[in-house]
């Protein structure tokens, strides 16, 4: 395998926002910023709460002997949140947080128990503590951040990741693993949503503090994009090998949700360094980790010490073979030798997490667990400023000078060009009834908002700057921040799976100029940026 052969970059619009062409000289973009600093800080804490509120609830739904610890580890949790908090509003603020927030890790407790004896009394109860928690925790952020995270928002996101929390919950009850975990993944990736808005308030609140810096540039949304990536890669695995050896009944799905999730780092691979490098990943990636880890849990499982020592050999093959891919794909900005020790040490940590779970010494598992994945959030850093450094210009932040961004595409092309960046869409616009529809996610991600997706109400939120527009599949309506407005036709999905919505309205309302050319059905959006 030739790991130097990799293909020319192309930066995919899902990953990377496109940069507007001028001729200016402009700053070095880095990801190592004290803006960027305080998200991917955010970055952590918070998916690590998700992570570990799910695994709380469901453990002790099952009764299971780790059950005390999971929970333990989900308050120490918060816990850590207090000094950063602190270090931000004062002592003051981080104890009023503290309070509001670690009462609310309680409640997972109280949904359990209601589940387990069928009290629907009980359950209506928890359901108003937790919409009180909802109004409570967003009142403190929006006061906290002067208004520059609105209540309303702060609502909203906290609204759906209660919901995602409770949803995977009670479809790991009904014994729907698969939809359970699907419901995880979603909902760990709102965490990352969270923090991002979050750090972008506190920023715009307090622009000196954090030396003028932003949390939203494109590095830092790369630097975020692999930490989410690198954290739940630890939480599955860790979840993985704890379920193997138990012989679980959720075990197949779990393998079906660590499949899914390199699919996804495969797609960020590939948007970086072609599909070359995305199939040289898949490949080592897979091979000696993914399999090699599910055969350390089933070796011990069997006892036998032959074959879990065969395995371990196959991971070790895997760090050296991972941390040279790292090291070329990057032009030696992140050095193999230091790759290769960084993969070394988060395998031994995963592997320690496992014996002290395999002994039952789970205080130490959940311990090690969490340092795993604080090692695991690093990778956004290191990693990220490799990528960043050897595509600098690829991550430079548009200079406001009233440039025209354009978009185009065609009726029934898959092609997207956004300036100069062209993708190819797993979709296409097309026309209905008189009317255009192109794919939201497409052409939201491609301007530089972001797109929250929430499955049990099929609702869709895209976040453009200080602006919130939430669409529902099925209705004909929308509203933005909060205010109704009729759209003519209703949302809805395509064959495809994606959600596609009318053209023309949302082009104008967000003030984009829309050319339409009769001879070729092609579509330009044009807007001074």
């Amino acid at each position: 395998m030739n790991l130097k052969k990799l293909l020319v970059p192309v930066l995919s619009l899902a990953l990377l926002f496109p940069t507007l062409a001028n001729a200016e000289v402009k700053p070095k973009a880095t990801v190592n910023t004290p803006a960027v600093e305080l998200r991917a800080s955010l970055d952590h804490l918070l998916s690590e709460h998700f992570v570990l509120a799910v695994t709380s609830m469901t453990k002790a739904y099952d009764g299971a002997a780790d059950s005390k610890a999971v929970f333990d580890a989900l308050n120490q949790n918060a816990l850590d949140m207090k000094p950063a908090i602190a270090s931000i509003y004062g002592e003051a603020g981080a104890a009023e947080f503290d309070r509001i927030f670690r009462n609310h890790n309680n409640y997972t407790d109280d949904i359990v128990n209601a589940t387990k004896s069928n009290d629907q009394a009980a359950l209506k109860e928890v359901d108003k503590e937790v919409e009180d928690f909802v109004i409570e925790f967003s009142t403190f952020l929006a006061t906290a951040t002067e208004g520059h995270l609105p209540k309303k928002a702060a609502e909203d996101v906290i609204r759906l990741h209660e919901k995602q929390v409770r949803d995977t919950f009670d479809s790991y009850v009904k014994g729907d693993y698969k939809a359970a975990y699907e419901t995880f993944r979603e909902g760990f990736k709102t965490m990352f949503s969270i923090s991002k808005a979050l750090s972008v308030a506190i920023v715009a609140q307090m622009p000196e503090k954090f030396k003028n810096s932003k949390a939203d540039t494109p590095a830092a949304d790369l630097r975020s994009a692999l930490n989410s990536l690198a954290s739940e890669h630890v939480a599955l695995a860790t979840m993985e090998m704890q379920k193997e050896y138990e012989g679980a009944k959720d075990f197949p799905s779990l393998i079906w949700a660590e499949t899914q999730h390199t699919a996804d780092f495969k797609a960020a691979i590939s948007s970086i360094y072609g599909a070359e490098g995305a199939n040289q990943f898949e490949k080592i990636w897979v091979t000696d980790h993914i399999n090699a880890q599910s055969s350390i849990a089933a070796a011990q499982k069997k006892g036998d010490l032959q074959a879990r020592e065969a395995a371990k050999k196959r991971v070790e093959a895997f760090v050296i073979e991972f941390g040279g891919f790292l090291g070329a794909a990057t032009a030696e900005n992140l050095p193999a030798k230091a790759a290769q020790d960084a993969v070394r040490t988060h395998e031994a940590q995963v592997l320690q997490a496992f014996d002290e779970y395999v002994a039952g010494n789970y205080d130490a598992a959940y311990k090690t667990f969490r340092e795993a994945y604080k090692l695991l959030i690093g990778v956004g850093q290191v990693l990220g400023d490799a990528i960043v450094t050897q595509f600098n210009d690829k991550f430079q932040v548009p200079a406001d000078t009233g440039s025209m961004t354009t978009v185009w595409m065609k009726i029934n092309s898959s092609e997207l060009k956004i300036n100069d960046k062209v993708t190819q869409m797993d979709t296409t616009p097309f026309m209905w009834e008189s009317w255009t529809f192109i794919p939201l996610r497409y052409l939201s991600e491609g301007i530089g908002a972001e797109v929250i997706w929430e499955d049990g109400t099929r609702t869709i939120w895209v976040k453009a700057g200080n602006d919130t527009l939430t669409f529902w599949v099925g209705k004909d309506y929308m509203e933005v921040n909060g205010v109704k407005q009729d759209i003519g036709t209703k949302v809805f999905i395509n064959k495809d799976g994606r959600t596609v919505i009318p053209l023309r309205f949302i082009a104008e309302l967000l003030g984009w100029d829309v050319e339409w050319n009769d001879m070729d059905w092609s579509i330009k959006l044009t807007k001074a940026m």
